[in-house]
């Protein structure tokens, strides 16, 4: 099982940017999928969310600017990040609670992370 993300980048403040994270392998189920980041000194904080059913959850700093959304049948889940602000630099991590064929309960993967630097 891998999740691997893709869509990171260098844009002006004010712009946009979408990340893209596609979990493959051997998977039975995925529960929550989502998207955290890392700034440079600081720890790691979750983002958005997107629940099994479709429920989703935001850091009260990217509410209004970003959206998270899921494909089901591919696996896959986005984030549209709008009017991106300097302090949005950071690596970004895609995570998805799932579990494997021939697992009994789940387990959290992690994307290698993709680097957003947002210029002023």
């Amino acid at each position: 099982v891998q999740l691997q993300a893709s869509g990171g980048g260098l844009v002006q403040a004010g712009g946009s940017l979408r990340l893209s994270c596609a979990a493959s392998g051997r998977i039975f189920s995925i529960r929550p999928m989502g998207w955290y980041r890392q700034a440079p000194g600081k720890q790691r904080e979750l983002v958005a969310v997107i629940t099994s059913g479709g429920g989703t959850n935001y850091a009260n700093s990217v509410k209004g600017r970003f959206t998270i959304s899921r494909d089901y049948a591919k696996n896959t889940v986005a984030l549209q990040m709008n009017s991106l602000k300097p302090e949005d630099t950071a690596v970004y991590y895609c995570n998805a609670d799932l579990v494997p064929r021939g697992a009994i309960r789940r387990s959290p993967y992690w994307g290698q992370g993709t680097p957003v630097t947002v210029s002023s």
